[in-house]
C-alpha cells in the first residue's frame, strides 16, 4: 500500500487523542472537555480517509477542508486543556505541535487541490470553446 503522509499523521494524532481522553477521564474525572476533543481530534483523521477515497477532486477538497475545520478546533481544545491544567506543558506542546503540523498539511494540499482544480476547468473551458469555434 502506498505511504500517505497526511492519512498516517492523522491517523497516528487520533491514537494519541484517544489517550488523552482515556487519562483526562481516568486521571482527572473530567467528561465533557474530554468528549469535546475527543470528537474533533479523531475527527480529522476519518475526514481525511474519507477524502482520500473521494470520487470527485471537489469532494476531496470539501473533506479536507471539515479535517482542516476540525484540526483547528482539536488546536483549540488542547489550548483550553493545557490553560486550565488538565494537561502539563510538555503533553501539550508535543500535541499541540503535532496539531500545528496537520493544519498546514492540510492547508498545503487544499490549496493546491483548488489551484488544480481551477487550472483543469480552465483547460476544460478553454477546450470547450475551441471546439465549437471548429465546428463553425
Amino acid at each position: 500500500m502506498k505511504e500517505n503522509i497526511i492519512v498516517d499523521k492523522t491517523y497516528s494524532f487520533a491514537v494519541r487523542i484517544v489517550k488523552l481522553y482515556k487519562y483526562l477521564c481516568s486521571e482527572h474525572h473530567e467528561y465533557n472537555l474530554s468528549t469535546q476533543i475527543l470528537n474533533s481530534g479523531t475527527s480529522i483523521g476519518a475526514n481525511t480517509e474519507e477524502g482520500n477515497s473521494a470520487q470527485t477532486k471537489k469532494d476531496f477538497i470539501s473533506k479536507l477542508s471539515i479535517s482542516l475545520k476540525e484540526a483547528k478546533e482539536t488546536r483549540y481544545w488542547l489550548r483550553l486543556l493545557h490553560d486550565t491544567e488538565y494537561i502539563n506543558h510538555k503533553m501539550f506542546e508535543s500535541l499541540f505541535h503535532d496539531c500545528e503540523e496537520i493544519i498546514m498539511i492540510l492547508n498545503k494540499i487544499i490549496i493546491t487541490s483548488r489551484k488544480n482544480l481551477e487550472e483543469e476547468n480552465k483547460l476544460r473551458k478553454d477546450k470547450g470553446k475551441k471546439s465549437s469555434e471548429d465546428n463553425k
